[in-house]
């Protein structure tokens, strides 16, 4: 491979389009757009003056009308969210479930990520992160602490068709959940009057109040099977996995979001030995709580998407904040790093029941490696630069103020 293919630098340009929704199969939710500017013609990503061009991957051009491909159902014994066997196909006979997870400083080390099939990282305001996982094939005993969701959780629920379970939400997001075609059969959370034993305290020396609420997915489901819908879901798109990543990536051995620095950079160190990404977060090892296991991922998928500032306020605190909508709907530019090698394409949800999927080209997808995934959601002017060879950082840019 030529040297400067080994650096990061100016992605293929990809057209968006945000696309319309066809009528509401539940747990689907209307995306609820508040004043939003018309989304930028292109999602490049920036390089820094250090970093060095390097050709585009395979062309990832997004038409307005692709062609969508034939699903293929996954064996009954197979988890769609992770593409694993699992030891009996009764295993997936129920609901996913999807816990808002804290992921403010002094709420680490978190209980049961690791048992996660999917970990939504995003923005939730002030720079800082929050967490939303998606448990389906695992039961970890304890999850949390659990916080209160965003506008992003209208989306996240609907893509993997599960009952979402958290703690409360602003005045402005409650009101779009209670309004949305999620609520109430899908929705778990204290201030709708769902509490214990579904939710409960677990008081711990040091740590505030808020910070004790936690949840588990077998409490959670069993509210499911009180409310007639726990039960397999039928998924109408599906991600592809392989053992063998595409060829053509390019070699990264590290790679950093830094959402918020020294307080909320996502950091990935792969692992040869094991094939897996190490997760670290402001340049402390993540574990988890449960069992003190550094937080791993087979796949981390950074997805580019809209970020806009809408007019529901979330906290006052230094002069208060506006909650963000995420607009992950459509299509935009993708990063799949898996197996030590960073492949550029983008992703793609065409309605609001579909789950994210990734292709390099229409009707080529992006093949993730079998195990859990990790989303980093940043805005389309995130920028990126080379740290030094195979390592890089991406610096989230480009929320959009609310009222422009």
């Amino acid at each position: 491979m030529h040297k400067q293919t080994r650096y990061l630098g100016l992605f293929c340009l990809i057209a968006l389009f945000i696309v319309g929704c066809g009528a509401p199969t539940p747990p689907a939710a209307t995306p609820t757009p508040t004043r939003t500017p018309a989304p930028r013609q292109t999602a490049t990503p920036v390089p820094t003056a250090t970093a060095t061009p390097v050709p585009p991957t395979p062309t990832a051009t997004a038409t307005s009308t692709p062609v969508a491909p034939v699903v293929t159902p996954f064996p009954p014994d197979v988890n769609p969210l992770t593409g694993e066997k699992m030891e009996s196909a009764a295993v997936l006979e129920r609901i996913p479930i999807a816990i808002k997870v804290s992921n403010s400083p002094e709420v680490r080390p978190q209980s049961g990520l690791n048992s996660a099939d999917l970990v939504f990282e995003h923005f939730a305001e002030g720079g800082i992160t929050r967490f939303t996982a998606v448990f389906y094939g695992k039961e970890p005993k304890q999850v949390g602490s659990v916080r209160s969701g965003r506008l992003i959780d209208l989306e996240i629920p609907a893509m993997y068709h599960a009952l979402f379970g958290y703690s409360g939400s602003s005045a402005g997001v409650k009101e779009r959940i209670r309004n949305s075609d999620l609520f109430p059969t899908y929705i778990a959370a204290p201030d709708f009057g769902v509490g214990q034993p579904y939710f409960y305290r677990v008081p711990q020396e040091g740590k505030a109040f808020e910070h004790t609420l936690f949840t588990n997915p077998t409490v959670l489901r069993q509210l499911a099977d009180e409310r007639g819908i726990n039960a397999r879901p039928e998924f109408p798109r599906l991600m592809t996995f392989s053992e063998t990543p595409l060829e053509g990536g390019t070699p990264v051995s590290y790679f950093e979001v830094n959402y918020l620095k020294g307080a909320c950079t996502a950091e990935w160190t792969y692992d040869a030995a094991s094939g897996r990404w190490k997760r670290a977060t402001a340049g402390v090892v993540q574990t988890d709580y449960l069992t003190g296991e550094t937080l791993t991922a087979a796949n981390v998928v950074i997805v580019y998407a809209n970020h806009i500032e809408t007019d529901i306020l979330e906290d006052t605190w230094g002069g208060g904040h506006q909650s963000i909508q995420i607009q992950i709907w459509g299509t935009g530019p993708v990063l799949v790093f898996r197996d030590g090698v960073m492949i550029n394409g983008y992703w793609e949800r065409l309605e609001r029941n579909h789950m994210l999927t990734f292709w390099v080209s229409e009707g080529h997808p992006i093949p993730l490696k079998p195990g859990n995934t990790w989303f980093q959601l940043v805005p389309l002017g995130t920028t990126s630069e080379q740290i030094k060879e195979g390592q890089l950082r991406f610096t989230p840019t480009g929320v959009v103020p609310f009222g422009r």
